[in-house]
This record gives C-alpha cells, structure tokens and sequence, in this order.
C-alpha cells in the first residue's frame, strides 16, 4: 500500500489473527513484494487504474489473483489482463460478489429459471445514490503517503483533502465514475442470469448536470445508457441527485416480464406478480450468527459477507482444481469493457457498435484510438502482445 498509516494497521490485524503475533512485511510498491515474496496468491484492492499492472505482473510471477472489480481503468487493459491470465496458465477471479449472493441467486432460481416470469424483454440496472459535489483545493500530500505513486500511470492529478481513501472514485484519472463501479455489478449479474456475453452495441448519454460549473470533481453525474442484446434490452440510470423514486431500491436491478417484475438489490429482491398477487419479499441473508466476525471487523457489511465469502472460496477450490472461477478474469473483462464502453459513448455522443470477435469498435477509428489511454511517465500501457 502507498499508504504507510493504511499499510502498517493491515500488518498490525493479521499479527492479531495468526497464533504467532509476528506482523508480515509490507510494502509501498508491489513490483518489490512480488520480487521479494514470491506470493502463491495475490488480492488486488486497490483504485481502479491500478488494477491492470499488478495482476499482469503477479501472472507473470506465478501467482493466482483475486482482482476487484472493475477489473481496468480501459478496455485494452483488460484485454492485457485476459492475455496475462491465459499466457502463464492462472487462476484469476474478479470481485463480482453478485454472482455468488444467496438470495439474488434464489430469486433468479425461483422466478426467472423456472419459467414463472415467462418472456423477459427489458431490464433496467440503476443507481440513485448522491455523489460528491466538489473538492477541497490541492494541498500537499501527507507524509505518510507516496502521491506520485498513488497516481502510477494515470493522467497527473493534484492531492486534494477527501479524496483518499475512498472519494478516488469521483476522479475521472483514477475511475469510470458509478458507471464502473455500480453499473458493472448488476450488468455483469444480468449476463450471468441470462448467459449473455458482449452487447451488439451501446448507447449512453450524460455528464456532469448538476454540479456546479467549477467543480473539480470530473465523473459524471447522470447517465443514461443502452445495452444492445437484441431481443433483450438492458438499461443503465444513474442520477445522483434529486429524488430517489424507490427507497428501498436506491442501487440496483429490476427484471421486466410477461408475468411478472423482479426487483433485485445487495440488500433483498421483490417478486410482484403482474396479475396482482401478493409482491414476494426475501432479504439477504445474515451469517453473523455463524461468523460473528462479520460484526466485530470494522467496515463489514453484512448483507454482502456471504457473496464475498462465496467468491473468495470459489476462488480458492478454482486453483486447486484447475478450472475457471464463477467470475473468470475473462467475464470480468465483458462485463467491465461494457461499462467502459457506455462512458466512452457518452463522451463521443454517439452509439458504438461491437465486434466481439476482434473487440473492437466498427467503423470508428477514433472511438478504438480511445480504448486504451495513455500512461504517464515512464509506465508502460500492457497489451495482449507485450505481456
């Protein structure tokens, strides 16, 4: 971590965790770890534009990773990623917990593979949540934290108070804004439901609407955006402002059918029959009783303790056997791309057509000048062929 205060108190709690007491070694730059160390298995939870260098070169090292979502800051990044995965023969899974939630994967069970929806056409994926209206200016970085290396390869940005450890998502240099963070959960858990892989094309508009005018914060704070599959259509909102329309869905997915509407969140899922019976509700499910962990260890959130469970020991017999994970390096990528993709349309204000095949933009150089963005310095951008 480039964070000595962050790094030091995760070394100080697995000392509280091992009968030894002993604190590991830590590092403020991973290209030493993996020198030094060697790891069998590498987590990767840092912002997103520094995702894609530590997963190639932990490929490179020998080692199997758990990378979170998304899994890159530009579509050739992930295809770097998929390459570096494939090239040295490990397991790489992506932190797309949705996959691995009890009562998402109940509702799609009872309602969607049972037939009881019937023909499903549209479904709409959203986030309503607010967002940060502006910075504080620029000050100095504190002492404790390497600035320079925290930016890595992204676009040059000044430090400014609130933006580490968590507000780097409202930095356009550092993030795809919700659309990455929020859009890619709930996108990727409607391709796993429906078996879909790349969209035929997207379509997004949005900006920054209701910010004020100077604001540095440059992520976008509405959008509006397609996803193409033909005879099914999926649609991204996001307005992080104003009115929520439904409290109890602020984030989330709902899944329109002939017979019915399944409404799907972290926190529970609505079945309402279009025949007027009874709307269906369970919540997710709580393991504190089981692993009373989850309400000691500071920060957890406990209605998503069991996916992120799931995922991690999904992760973990994946390796042992030899075979892909639920969220593989490569759905990972579909799903991330895509959502790279909406942002990406939005800015050129217009629709993208996809060529699954070579990933690629049809006829439009300018959009596939764009999928991947210049590193600074003297980092080097990965591709699948200088991996």
């Amino acid at each position: 971590d480039v964070d000595r205060n962050m790094v030091d108190a995760a070394s100080e709690l697995v000392a509280q965790r091992q009968s030894s007491g002993k604190k590991p070694q830590v590092y403020g730059d991973f290209r030493k770890l993996l020198s030094d160390q060697s790891p069998e298995i590498v987590l990767v939870g840092t912002p997103d534009h520094w995702h894609c260098l530590p997963v190639v070169e932990a490929c490179k090292a020998g080692a199997d990773v758990y990378v979170q979502k998304p899994i890159s800051i530009d579509v050739v990044e992930g295809q770097a990623m998929v390459a570096a995965a494939r090239k040295y023969g490990r397991t790489v899974q992506v932190g797309l917990e949705r996959r691995s939630t009890p009562h998402l994967l109940e509702a799609r069970d009872k309602y969607i593979l049972s037939g009881v929806m019937g023909k499903i056409g549209y479904i709409d994926i959203h986030s309503y949540y607010g967002s940060r209206k502006t910075f504080p200016s620029p000050v100095a970085p504190p002492a404790h934290l390497d600035w320079d290396m925290y930016v890595g390869p992204a676009s040059w940005r000044d430090y400014h108070p609130k933006l580490h450890p968590r507000s780097w998502r409202d930095c356009r240099e550092f993030s795809n804004g919700q659309t990455g963070d929020l859009c890619v959960h709930f996108f990727d858990l409607m391709r796993y439901f429906f078996d879909l892989g790349w969209p035929r094309r997207v379509a997004a508009t949005g900006g920054s609407l209701m910010r004020p005018s100077d604001s540095n914060v440059n992520v976008h704070d509405t959008q509006n955006a397609l996803f193409d599959y033909d005879g099914l259509q999926m649609v991204w909102t996001q307005k992080n402002w104003g009115m929520n329309p439904d409290k109890d869905y602020p984030w989330g997915a709902t899944i329109y059918g002939e017979k019915g509407t399944l409404k799907l969140s972290v926190w529970r899922y609505d079945y309402i029959p279009n025949d007027g019976g009874e709307t269906i509700r369970r919540d997710s499910v709580d393991e504190s009783d089981q692993y009373p962990e989850d309400l000691v260890h500071k920060e957890t959130e406990v209605f998503a303790a069991p996916g992120n469970r799931r995922q991690l020991l999904d992760f973990v017999r994946s390796r042992q056997q030899g075979k892909r994970p639920v969220a593989d390096i490569q759905e990972g990528h579909v799903s991330s791309a895509s959502c790279i993709l909406a942002n990406l349309s939005m800015e050129l204000g217009r629709e993208l057509r996809w060529d699954a095949e070579n990933e690629q933009v049809i006829g439009d150089p300018e959009a596939n000048r764009r999928l991947a963005r210049k590193y600074r310095g003297d980092w080097l951008h990965p591709t699948p062929a200088n991996i």
